[in-house]
């Protein structure tokens, strides 16, 4: 009774264990005989091969495999191995009921009696298609990844461990940093680093950066195997498993130097234009200021001139007088250097010889230098000349003397020098040439570099009140723009200043094809009474210029305005013209330009204390007289005028009209 319960027993786990496998539909799990027929099938079996069990109980295994496969032997072999080793495992293609295939996982494991007698095998057989396709498309795309990241060249793209080590390395890579895979690979990535970031840490607070959250980005210097620097772009991402933990990090670098360069020299460009776009502002602001003040002490000096000859010789009134003259004076100096900051002052271009210049000021240099200064000129014998206004350039060395001294008030040494340079290519506003430099060097305070930026700035000193207009290196800069030159200025704090000049050098020939013009020696009875006519639209200073000209002795006309000027000439002879330049509706050159149409050999004075005057028209011989002007100016530029016309054979007073004058209205301007 005992041992059939036991076979009941039996029988019921058989029927239950086949009740399991027959349940099983992701497993093909079947049974061979000892040569390899099929003698059980289950539905997992069923599913994926696509036979029923009646079709396949009986037919050998072998049918699952593809031709070429059964033409090699494989079935057989696999039945070897499994009986002689105990078990086979393999991966291949096997096909279906209907041709199609599959890649297939197969265990076949024997199937021994108590004795160990070979009964069958009991094969497994589980269908990895899908899972094949993602992991050839996983493969793939790390391939393309792989491919991608190689063929990137203006990235470094790598990988570090945990410690920073590097552990891939991209062709990028090698390109930007110059080490091939096999020399870096294994290294720390703090090699990347200049010692001085290497010595701060730098590396190490990049790492704990991107673990803690994860990305760390920046900029700066890194160098490359020869040790050169290139300004880098550098992106470093921590990489994580799927519990959280660092397992190394992703790191991408990006040389900008290029980019950094060309940012830098835009923003340096921006500023540039920045401060040119100021500067003309203030340029026309202030030489539209110095025109009217111009303007004023034309009438100030002119009627003080006049009072002084009127005046009777009294002791407590004419020191006065002189007082309130030098007083104009001193403003018509600053004026001076209003328009030659703004570049509207009125030159007088000449050749210049730098050592004579320099020789014939050492003693005024040395007195207004003081005895606790020594004043070192370094100017040698054979250096080219320049073409500038020589009374403007010693005002000028003069201002840059005082202000080195200034700026050693415990004295010191102040050296002028003079040397011939050439410029290779263009630099800053200079073309490429021979240049003549003459530079102020000083052992003093020197300036820092937001001091420096503004010493040019019109009106910014750092003299206390009183002490300084803030035009001094202003009126350097115009003299020597209007020349075609350059100012540079170099300082630092404690180590004094240097002040350079850069002058177009002139050379023997060009200085001999513009040279000094003889003027012609004046003429017998070029000081006899004049008929003249004055021309200014500015009330106080046409009054003030007909009191000068008729206590000359000058038979005076005047006029406010081109139109009315013009309409005098056609109605009554005149000697000369005195004509105001800056004038509403018809300027002074336009006005000479018409005078010349009509009356060719008339002489004309243009008073102007601007330096842009239109050229052209034939105006470029016309003679100026700067304002403000002293009587004693007034009179030289007309006997000079004077006795130019008469040499050239003139017979001024006789005008008359070369062609019909149009009214006043139709006139143009």
């Amino acid at each position: 009774m005992e041992v059939v319960d036991r076979y009941d027993a039996s029988l019921v786990d058989e029927g239950r264990f086949r009740l399991l496998v027959d349940a099983i539909t992701d497993y093909a799990i079947y049974m061979l005989s000892p040569d390899g027929y099929v003698v059980s099938w289950n539905a997992g079996a069923q599913r994926f091969k696509g036979y029923q069990q009646a079709e396949i109980i009986g037919q050998h295994f072998s049918r699952f495999y593809l031709d070429e496969d059964r033409a090699a032997g494989l079935p057989q072999r696999a039945l070897a191995i499994a009986e002689r080793e105990g078990r086979f495992e393999g991966e291949g293609w096997r096909q279906r009921k209907d041709g199609s295939r599959f890649w297939a996982h197969v265990i076949i494991d024997p199937i021994r009696s108590p004795v160990g007698k070979l009964v069958g095998f009991a094969k497994i057989t589980r269908d990895l298609t899908e899972r094949r396709e993602a992991e050839g498309a996983l493969k793939r795309s790390e391939q393309q990844f792989r491919i991608l990241v190689q063929g990137v060249s203006d990235y470094a793209i790598y990988m570090l461990d945990p410690d920073g080590s590097v552990s891939s390395w991209n062709s990028g890579a090698e390109r930007i940093k110059g080490y091939s895979a096999e020399e870096i690979i294994g290294k720390h990535f703090s090699t990347f680093y200049t010692e001085e970031d290497r010595a701060a840490g730098d590396p190490q607070k990049a790492l704990e950066a991107a673990r803690k959250h994860g990305r760390f980005e920046k900029e700066g210097w890194r160098q490359r195997k020869d040790g050169s620097r290139f300004w880098a772009s550098v992106v470093l991402d921590a990489i994580k498993d799927d519990f959280g933990r660092v397992i190394g990090f992703a790191k991408i670098t990006r040389d900008i130097t290029e980019k950094r360069e060309t940012q830098r020299a835009l923003e340096q460009a921006r500023e540039e234009l920045f401060q040119a776009q100021k500067m003309e502002a203030i340029g026309q602001l202030t030489g539209g200021i110095a025109h009217d003040f111009n303007n004023l002490l034309m009438a100030v000096l002119g009627s003080l001139e006049i009072l002084k000859k009127r005046l009777p010789k009294e002791p407590g009134i004419l020191p006065l007088v002189d007082n309130a003259i030098q007083g104009a004076q001193r403003g018509a100096a600053l004026t001076q250097r209003m328009l030659a900051f703004s570049r509207r002052q009125e030159l007088a271009f000449e050749s210049i010889d730098v050592t004579s210049l320099m020789d014939g000021m050492a003693d005024m240099l040395r007195r207004a230098l003081g005895p606790l200064m020594i004043l070192d000129i370094q100017v040698p014998q054979s250096l080219p000349g320049i073409a500038s206004d020589p009374n403007q350039l010693e005002a000028a060395v003069l201002n840059l003397v005082v202000n080195a001294r200034d700026a050693m008030p415990d004295g010191g040494r102040v050296i002028v020098r003079a040397d011939e340079r050439t410029i290779e290519s263009k630099k800053g506003t200079l073309a490429p040439g021979a240049y003549l430099c003459l530079s102020v060097i000083d052992h003093g305070e020197g300036m820092d570099e937001k001091t420096l930026e503004q010493a040019t700035t019109p009106f910014f000193t750092t003299k206390g009140v009183g002490k300084g207009t803030g035009l001094g290196l202003s009126m350097v800069q115009g003299l020597v723009a209007q020349s075609g030159g350059e100012l540079v200025l170099k300082s630092d704090v404690g180590e004094g200043t240097v002040v350079e000049l850069w002058f177009p050098a002139v050379f023997a020939q060009e200085a001999g094809s513009a040279g000094d013009i003889e003027e012609p020696a004046v003429q017998p009875g070029s000081e006899r009474a004049l008929r003249i006519l004055a021309v200014d639209d500015d009330s106080l200073v046409l009054m003030n210029t007909v009191l000068m000209l008729e206590d000359l002795g000058h038979q005076v006309i005047d006029a406010t305005s081109g139109a009315d000027a013009l309409a005098i000439l056609a109605a009554e002879p005149v000697d000369l013209v005195i004509s105001d330049h800056a004038m509403p509706l018809m300027t002074g050159a336009q006005l000479a330009e018409a005078i010349r149409r009509r009356w060719p050999e008339m002489p004309i004075v243009l008073a102007t204390g601007y330096a842009d005057i239109p050229p052209g028209g034939g105006l470029t011989d016309l003679p100026r007289l700067g304002k403000p002007f002293s009587q004693a100016q007034l009179a030289e530029a007309i006997s000079r005028t004077i006795a130019s016309a008469c040499s050239h054979g003139s017979h001024y007073g006789s005008q008359k009209p070369a062609v019909p004058l149009p009214s006043a209205q139709g006139q143009t301007m």
